[in-house]
C-alpha cells in the first residue's frame, strides 16, 4: 500500500505519525531504515532522545540501556564508541542486526541521503532542564545543523526544550504538559480549560502541543474543545498514542479526527491508514 502519511475528514487533513520510527506494528524501533524511508516519502516521525556518557544524545527512550539494546548499566554512564557498537532489539527482546543510534550520526545520514520537503522529524528529549548542561546544549546544536528544517524538538519540559533550541537556531519546538498524573488530576478538577491555557502560555514558541488522546476525549466527554483553543493560538496539537488498531482504537480515532486534531502518534500507522480507508 502507498505510505500511510495522513487522512482527509471533512476538509480537514490530520497527519499519521510514526511513533518510534514504526511504519507497522511488527517493525522494530527506532532502525535507521525506517527513519530514512518516512523521512523520504514525507512522513511526520518520532524518535526519543536520551543523554549519554559523551555529553551528546542517543535515540533511545529509557535511561538504562537492558530493554532496548544488548548493552547494560545506565545511558549516561555509557560513552559513545561503546553505543555504536549495541544492537537494539526487537519486539520479542532478542538482538537485531540494526544498532544504536546517536543523534548526530542519523542527522548526518538524513543529510546525506536527503529528505521529502513535507517530512518531520520529532526528537521528543525524555530528559529535563536539570539534566542539562553547556555541553550536552551545545553538542545537541552541532547535531541537528544540517537538517534543522526537518526538525521539531519536543518535551514535557520546556525550560529543557527552550534551553537546547537556543542552540539551534531555526528548529520548531513542541510542548507536551501530559506528564504524570495529568489525566487523573483533570479528572478530579474538571478544570480543562485552565490545563490548556496553562500549556500556551508555558510554551509560547511551541508550533505544536502534545495532549494524550485520553486527555482529549475526556475533556470532549465534560462539554470542553480542549482543541479549539490551540487552533486559535495558530498552533496544532498532536494526539498521541494509539498503540494498537482495534475497533475500539477506530471509535476513539473517529472522535480525535471529527474533533479535528491535525496528528495522530500510532505504532501501525500501516494498519491505521488501511483500517480508515476500509
Amino acid at each position: 500500500m502507498n505510505a500511510p502519511l495522513h487522512l482527509d475528514r471533512d476538509g480537514h487533513r490530520t497527519s499519521i505519525k510514526w511513533h518510534r520510527g514504526r511504519r507497522r506494528l511488527s517493525d522494530p524501533v527506532f532502525t535507521g531504515e525506517r527513519i530514512i524511508e518516512a523521512m523520504q516519502v514525507g512522513a511526520s516521525v518520532e524518535i526519543d532522545l536520551v543523554i549519554h556518557g559523551n555529553e551528546g544524545c542517543a535515540v533511545l527512550h529509557d535511561l538504562t540501556l537492558q530493554r532496548e539494546t544488548t548493552g547494560s548499566g545506565k545511558v549516561r554512564d555509557t560513552n559513545a564508541a561503546a553505543l555504536r557498537e549495541m544492537h537494539l532489539r526487537g519486539n520479542d527482546g532478542e538482538p537485531i542486526a540494526d544498532k544504536v543510534l546517536l543523534l548526530e550520526d542519523l542527522c548526518g545520514l538524513l543529510a546525506r541521503e536527503g529528505a521529502h520537503p513535507d517530512a518531520l522529524l520529532q526528537l521528543d528529549f525524555k530528559e529535563g532542564f536539570s539534566a542539562l548542561n553547556s555541553q550536552v546544549i551545545a553538542n545537541f546544536g552541532k547535531s541537528v545543523a544540517p537538517i534543522i528544517g526537518s526538525l521539531i524538538l519536543s518535551g514535557g519540559d520546556f525550560d529543557a526544550i527552550a534551553a537546547l533550541a537556543k542552540a539551534a537556531p531555526g528548529i520548531a519546538t513542541g510542548y507536551d504538559p501530559c506528564y504524570g498524573e495529568s489525566l487523573a488530576r483533570l479528572k478530579a478538577t474538571g478544570d480543562y480549560r485552565s490545563f490548556i491555557e496553562q500549556a500556551l502560555s508555558k510554551a509560547p514558541d511551541a508550533k505544536m502541543i502534545y495532549l494524550a488522546w485520553d486527555i482529549i476525549l475526556s475533556a470532549a466527554d465534560a462539554g470542553v474543545d480542549i482543541i479549539e483553543p490551540v487552533h486559535a493560538a495558530g498552533r496544532k496539537v498532536d494526539a498521541w498514542t494509539i498503540n494498537h488498531i482495534t475497533p475500539e482504537t477506530i471509535v476513539r480515532i473517529d472522535r480525535l479526527l471529527r474533533l479535528k486534531v491535525d496528528q495522530i502518534t500510532t505504532d501501525d500507522p500501516e494498519g491505521l491508514a488501511k483500517a480508515l480507508s476500509s
